[in-house]
């Protein structure tokens, strides 16, 4: 049994990060270098969900020591977040936080309305913002 044992602790030692990390991390590349948008979407949402599970850990950590399944709950929902069956992280996003964002920005759901819009005023005001008024001197 001790070799068997060590076999099953070093691979759960080794499912945290690879689940959390270098799949998504992967996955991200992907997305960004096909031409589908909607992968995209899916893991920005992951990576905005794991910041804000990861800064909330830190918080609470004293806490979660009490509780010694905690480690194994986590990775079942990291894998809930990021397994292509289930996109957790995009349901998350779209059902709380972009709720909260648009409750912070007054009702203005900016993300359909650039991308829904044929002038497309959400890029022409972030190039506004990038470029210099006229008259204004750049100081270097």
């Amino acid at each position: 049994m001790g070799k068997g044992w060590t076999f099953l602790t070093q691979l759960h030692s080794l499912a945290g990060p690879v689940l959390q990390l270098l799949y998504p991390l992967y996955a991200s590349v992907m997305a960004i270098e096909s031409p589908s948008k909607l992968d995209d979407e899916q893991w920005l949402a992951y990576w905005i969900i794991y910041s804000f599970l990861t800064l909330l850990e830190m918080v609470i950590q004293p806490a979660l020591e009490w509780l010694p399944i905690w480690y194994e709950v986590k990775l079942v929902f990291v894998a809930w977040l990021v397994l292509p069956q289930f996109k957790g992280a995009a349901f998350l996003y779209d059902k709380y936080v972009r709720e909260q964002i648009l409750r912070y920005r007054g009702g203005q759901d900016h993300h359909d309305s650039s991308s829904k819009s044929p002038t497309g005023k959400g890029k022409s005001k972030f190039v506004q913002f990038m470029t210099p008024k006229s008259g204004e001197q750049e100081a270097y």
